[in-house]
């Protein structure tokens, strides 16, 4: 007779009953684990919140404090319920964690996202056994392989440097929370410029600073001097901006988006940017393989993005992998 399974899909998420808690829970419950800052994983609203030490001022700042905060050091384990939990670093964005569970019926592991590149902000993917392996599939296609980040940032000094022999503000358009940290980190090993920041990326911006990742030094554009036009210089700012009244500041721009789904060219032309940067936040197709290896699961269950892809050619691998749907949409980076 198969164990029971330690988790299961209800409306609140990924619910464990033995422990009685929800993993990045959909909407507020009684207990949750966290395992990072991003809007579709973290959510107010809670009673009691677990995550990582290092996501506690992360957190913090995207939902507030209303509820307990819990900080748990990686590989360090604690009981809830009926069940031993460990976080272990994710290699997502700072903070980020992936999620063991252990019981009498065995171990299973939850990824959050994740990813295996290297990355300056946050801690790598540290890998540990587990029987079950939940794993997501953002970009779960063979096409989504990414090229390493040295060659991207490369390909985006290139263009700032285009830019700035031709007089042009450089838009450059990533996600606030992980992607805007990561890209300011790299870029300060090969230059010291001051970066102009949307002010909506500011709080999060000094939230790393804050926890010790060094970046480039930023401005918020809106304290500029009036009349600037920002020839030259480079501009970080959430898709969110793109098309609005504030990118008025910027005549004769260059738009520039960072993100796997610009692995795809088309996506470039239909969103409307000069240039498209493949770095993602996420693992590729090799890393989603690597990892399967890497955790030693006898079952592997996918559970966002792409899934019916990765389950279905471990099948054809001759392993058990199922997926399960439990959200109708997810973004991504």
């Amino acid at each position: 007779m198969n164990p029971p399974n330690l988790l299961l899909p209800d409306a609140g998420g990924l619910y464990c009953p033995a422990g009685d808690f929800w993993i990045d829970p959909l909407k507020p419950v009684d207990r949750a684990i966290t395992t990072h800052a991003h809007a579709d994983h973290a959510r107010s609203g809670s009673g009691d919140y677990h995550t990582a030490t290092d996501n506690l001022p992360v957190l913090a700042t995207r939902i507030g404090e209303a509820a307990p905060h819990h900080g748990h050091d990686w590989g360090r384990p604690f009981d809830l319920g009926d069940v031993r939990v460990t976080l272990f670093p994710a290699g997502h964005i700072f903070g980020s964690s992936w999620v063991r569970i252990e019981s009498d019926h065995g171990t299973w592991g939850v990824s959050g996202d994740f990813k295996r590149a290297p990355d300056p902000t946050c801690a790598a993917f540290r890998p540990a056994p587990v029987d079950v392996w939940l794993t997501e599939c953002t970009f779960g296609l063979p096409v989504y392989r990414w090229p390493s980040p040295a060659q991207v940032v490369d390909e985006i000094l290139d263009w700032w440097r285009e830019c700035r022999a031709a007089g042009r503000p450089a838009v450059l358009f990533c996600y606030a929370l992980g992607k805007a940290q990561r890209l300011l980190a790299e870029l300060s090993r090969h230059a010291d410029e001051t970066v102009w920041l949307h002010g909506a990326m500011r709080p999060l911006v000094d939230a790393y600073r804050e926890a010790g990742v060094e970046m480039l030094p930023t401005r918020l554009v809106s304290e500029a001097p009036k009349g600037v036009k920002f020839a030259g210089e480079l501009v970080l700012a959430p898709p969110s901006a793109a098309g609005s009244t504030w990118m008025r500041r910027f005549p004769g721009h260059s738009a520039g988006f960072v993100s796997g789904w610009m692995r795809i060219r088309g996506n470039r032309r239909r969103r409307g940017y000069d240039r498209g940067f493949v770095m993602s936040d996420h693992a590729d197709w090799p890393a989603l393989l690597e990892t399967v290896s890497d955790m030693g699961a006898r079952r592997v269950i996918t559970i966002h993005g792409n899934g019916e892809a990765l389950a279905g050619y471990l099948r054809d691998q001759a392993m058990a992998a199922e997926s399960w749907n439990l959200r109708a949409s997810l973004g991504g980076s």
